[in-house]
C-alpha cells in the first residue's frame, strides 16, 4: 500500500492497517531505519501516550471519567458573566 510523505515529514498508516490493528490517536511509535530507504514501524501496544495529543474530546471525557477520585469537583458559585452585560448605545 502506497502513501504520501507530507511536507512536515509525517506518514500516514492508512485506515485499512490502523483499523485492522486497533490503533488509536497518540499511541507511540518506534521507527527504525533498516537500510537507504527502508524502514520498520512498530506500534507499542496499550493507551495513547499522556504527553502530546490524547485524540479526540471523547477520549479525553472518557479518560476523565475513568479517573478514580470521585467527588473531589464542587462547582463555583455562579459570578457574574456576559449574559449580565448590558449592550451598548453608540447613539
Amino acid at each position: 500500500m502506497t502513501t504520501i510523505l507530507s511536507a512536515n515529514g509525517l506518514i500516514e498508516i492508512p485506515e485499512e492497517f490502523r483499523k485492522a490493528d486497533s490503533l488509536k490517536p497518540g499511541q507511540r511509535c518506534e521507527i527504525e531505519r533498516v537500510g537507504h530507504g527502508e524502514y520498520r514501524v512498530r506500534v507499542e501496544d496499550g493507551a495513547p501516550a499522556a504527553s502530546g495529543n490524547i485524540g479526540s474530546a471523547p477520549d479525553l471525557v472518557d479518560w476523565l471519567l475513568a479517573c478514580p477520585e470521585k467527588g473531589w469537583f464542587t462547582p463555583m458559585e455562579r459570578g457574574e458573566t456576559t449574559d449580565d452585560l448590558k449592550p451598548l448605545n453608540f447613539e
